[in-house]
C-alpha cells in the first residue's frame, strides 16, 4: 500500500516542529492535497493544533500506549488522505529511556517507514550547525533524515554561512524560516493552551501556517512524501450494532480525548453523545459517562456554578452508571478543587479534595489491576501516561483502588484507579489500543442498561 508521507522531527523541543507542521499542512491544502495529521507521543494538545489547520482529527502514535504493532496499525487505517503528515516529539531520539529509541520519533519513523524533515535551531549558530546535522544523521544506521529546515535565521549572510556548512552532508535544506517570522503560540502549566479554549486561536494558528508556508520548498516536501516503501494491507474492522449511549464531556475543561479512543467505543456498539459540564444543564439520557482530562481548574468557577450538572453527575455514580474518567475527570470528582487561592466545590463523588501543585508529574505508566473494575479485570497488566500539576489530599481511607502502579506515580502511594460504585477514575491516561479496554467498558455499560 503506498502512502505519500513525511515525518517532521527536531532536535530538541521548542525548535519550532508544531508551528512548522502546521505550516506544511496549511501550504499542501493550499496546493489542493488533503492531508492527514499524525502526532507522535501521548499529547493531547499538540494533535487539536493539528486537526484545527488539517479540518481532520489528528491520530497519536505511540508505542508505548499502542505497541508498534498498534502504531503501524493506526497510521495505515487512518491515512486515507492524499499525504499523511506526522509531528515528532522533543528530540528525534529521545523516548521511553536514555539507552534506548523506544517510544522516540526515530521509533515511530522506522515503524513507519517514514522519511523524515529534521528542523534545525538555526539561532545561534552558524558552521556549527553542520556537526548537530551530522550528529543525527549518524547516531543512528539508517536515520532517514531526507531533508532539513533551518529556523530562526537571522539573516541572508546567516542563512549562506548555514547552507554552506550543511552542504557536505548531501541532503536537502527543504525550508528557511527567518527569526522575525516566528510567532509565539501562548502555554501554560502544562503545555500550549488546547484549541477549544481560546476563540481567536483558530485566526492566530492560520496566521503562523500561511506565514511560515511562504518560507518551505512546498514541492520538495511533495517529493519527499512520494519517495517511500509500501505498507501492508490493514483490514477495515466492523463496527458492532449500536447497543449503548455514553456521555461524553466535551468543551473548554474537558477536551484531552485520543480520536482512536473514540472510534473504539463506536466500533464495539456506542453511540456517543458530547455534553458540557460547564453550560449543559442535564446529561443525555445515557448508559455510561466518559469524563476525559483537561483543565477543569481553569474553568473551576463556571463548573461550580453549574450546580444542576454537578448533582446528576453524583447522582448517576450513586445510581451504578460506569462511569471512566481520567485526570481532569477525576479532578471534577472530587468533592474541591483548590487553584490559586480559590476552592471550587465539585461533584463530590469521591471523598478527596484536589490540590494544584507547583510540580508536574510526567511520566509513562505500567500497572497490574488489583481489582475488578468497568474496563478489564484482575491481574492484567495496563499501559498508559500521568501528566498533571495536582494531587489528590485528604482521601478516605476506606478508598479503594484497581491500579497498583509498577512505573509512575498514580494517585497515592502508587495506587491508582480509584473504585466507588461502577466508577473507575484515574490519573493515568489510557489509549483504548490497549486489549479489550473499549470492549469492556461498552459491555459494563450494557450491562447496567439491561438493569
Amino acid at each position: 500500500m503506498k502512502i505519500p508521507r513525511v515525518l517532521l522531527a527536531g532536535t530538541t523541543s521548542g525548535v519550532g516542529k508544531t508551528s512548522i507542521t502546521m505550516s506544511i499542512i496549511y501550504g499542501l491544502k493550499k496546493r489542493g492535497y488533503s492531508v492527514q495529521p499524525f502526532k507522535v507521543g501521548p499529547d493531547f494538545i499538540d494533535p487539536s493544533y493539528l486537526a484545527a489547520i488539517s479540518e481532520r482529527p489528528s491520530r497519536n502514535l505511540d508505542p508505548w500506549l499502542m505497541s508498534s504493532r498498534g502504531v503501524l496499525k493506526s497510521f495505515i487505517s487512518n491515512s486515507k488522505a492524499d499525504i499523511s503528515v506526522t509531528e515528532g516529539v522533543m528530540g528525534y531520539f529521545d523516548g521511553f529511556s536514555g539507552n534506548s529509541n523506544f517510544s522516540s520519533t526515530y521509533h515511530v519513523a522506522n515503524i513507519t517507514k517514514s522519511p523524515v524533515i529534521l528542523v534545525l535551531d538555526a539561532s545561534k549558530t552558524a558552521r556549527s550547525i553542520a556537526a548537530t546535522a551530522l550528529g543525527f544523521t549518524m547516531f543512528q544506521k539508517n536515520s532517514r533524515i531526507s531533508g532539513f529546515i533551518l529556523n530562526k535565521i537571522g539573516s541572508k549572510k546567516h542563512e549562506d554561512l548555514c547552507r554552506q556548512a550543511l552542504k557536505r552532508l548531501g541532503i536537502p535544506i527543504v525550508g528557511v524560516i527567518p527569526r522575525e517570522a516566528n510567532l509565539h503560540l501562548e502555554s501554560r502549566h502544562l503545555g500550549l493552551i488546547p484549541v477549544k479554549e481560546q476563540k481567536s486561536l483558530q485566526a492566530k494558528l492560520t496566521t503562523i501556517a500561511k506565514l511560515f508556508s511562504d518560507f518551505i520548498d512546498m514541492d520538495k516536501i511533495i517529493e519527499i512524501s512520494k519517495r517511500t516503501s509500501s505498507l501492508p494491507v490493514i483490514l477495515t474492522e466492523r463496527k458492532r450494532e449500536k447497543k449503548v449511549r455514553i456521555a461524553v464531556a466535551l468543551d473548554e475543561s474537558f477536551n484531552f480525548y485520543y480520536q482512536d479512543n473514540l472510534d473504539a467505543l463506536q466500533r464495539e456498539g456506542a453511540e456517543l453523545e458530547f455534553f458540557s459540564p460547564i453550560s449543559d444543564k442535564k446529561i443525555p439520557s445515557c448508559d455510561g459517562l466518559y469524563l476525559g482530562g483537561g483543565f477543569p481548574e481553569v474553568r473551576g468557577e463556571l463548573l461550580e456554578q453549574n450546580r444542576s450538572m454537578e448533582k446528576l453527575v453524583k447522582k448517576s455514580g450513586e445510581d451504578g452508571t460506569p462511569i471512566y474518567a481520567e485526570c481532569g475527570g477525576l479532578m471534577y470528582l472530587s468533592k474541591s478543587i483548590r487553584y490559586k487561592d480559590k476552592k471550587f466545590r465539585m461533584v463530590g463523588l469521591f471523598d478527596a479534595e484536589t490540590v494544584m501543585q507547583k510540580n508536574l508529574k510526567l511520566n509513562y505508566t505500567k500497572a497490574r489491576i488489583s481489582r475488578n473494575c468497568i474496563i478489564s479485570g484482575i491481574n492484567n497488566t495496563i499501559r498508559g501516561h500521568e501528566f498533571h500539576f495536582s494531587d489528590l489530599e485528604s482521601i478516605a481511607k476506606d478508598s479503594k483502588f484497581a491500579y497498583d502502579m509498577e512505573i509512575g506515580v498514580g494517585i497515592n502511594k502508587k495506587k491508582d484507579g480509584l473504585i466507588q460504585y461502577n466508577t473507575l477514575a484515574s490519573y493515568t491516561h489510557l489509549h483504548f489500543a490497549l486489549p479489550n479496554v473499549a470492549k469492556n467498558f461498552v459491555e459494563n455499560c450494557a450491562k447496567y442498561s439491561r438493569r
